[in-house]
């Protein structure tokens, strides 16, 4: 654990979720693999599509409707609607089509195992404290066991404007009640997070379990005030 700066005592925390309280990396990796291949056997035109084609047209579903960019989901649903239209599903069809892929999707997004270290952190930290998670994902936190824990879940997209804007981290504030500087934010990215967070004036705990400094690391445009590596550090916090 490393401090930047004195903490003021803290009475609330917010969570981001993908690679903080578990590595995220893999669940994607699986999702993209099982997906692909779950999409070819129903519409074999897509072999042909490589990761780099995929990416293509969420740039294009992006860029043609920009505020996508603060929703994985529609911008994933409007995704799969131009690959349907670029292999000639017929119009009547392609609601359906993204609805079924989308059903897939929410099956392999949740199909991993939160780590025990985090459970058990979050099991204590909510004992003492209000928790809030907050995250630019959409992740199920019912399915994957940890949904208990926090008192209040913030999506970008359906809750407000993606990190590292202060939508989120503000309504997250109003809920709680608290004056921003009394509630630290976990989480993993030194821009989403750390920079987010203090622009709403929230304390920072950047999550950094990788050989990862500050200067090699995203350029953070502020400091967090904290700096852990494992996240039952946090309970040394209150």
């Amino acid at each position: 654990m490393r401090f930047y700066r004195g903490l003021s005592p803290i009475k609330a925390m917010t969570f981001d979720l993908d690679d903080t309280l578990y590595d995220n990396h893999p669940v994607i990796r699986n999702l993209e693999r099982e997906l692909r291949s779950w999409l070819v056997t129903r519409f074999p035109e897509l072999d042909r599509f490589e990761a780099t084609d995929w990416m293509a047209f969420k740039r294009k579903a992006i860029n043609s409707h920009p505020d996508l960019k603060h929703d994985v989901t529609k911008a994933r649903e409007k995704q799969l609607s131009l690959v349907f239209q670029s292999i000639g599903v017929a119009e009547e069809e392609i609601a359906e089509a993204v609805s079924d892929t989308m059903h897939q999707v929410y099956l392999l997004r949740n199909e991993f195992e939160v780590p025990e270290s985090s459970i058990e952190t979050l099991k204590q930290l909510s004992k003492i404290i209000p928790l809030v998670a907050i995250t630019n994902g959409n992740v199920d936190l019912e399915k994957i066991g940890i949904a208990k824990y926090f008192q209040l879940v913030l999506k970008a997209g359906p809750n407000g404007k993606a990190k590292p804007s202060k939508d989120l981290f503000q309504k997250a504030s109003d809920f709680l009640d608290l004056d921003p500087e009394h509630i630290l934010h976990v989480g993993d990215h030194l821009i989403s997070d750390v920079s987010g967070a203090k622009r709403a004036g929230f304390q920072a705990a950047w999550f950094n379990d990788k050989p990862r400094t500050l200067t090699t690391a995203d350029k953070p445009s502020v400091l967090p005030d904290v700096e852990i590596s494992y996240i039952p550090h946090l309970l040394k916090l209150i």
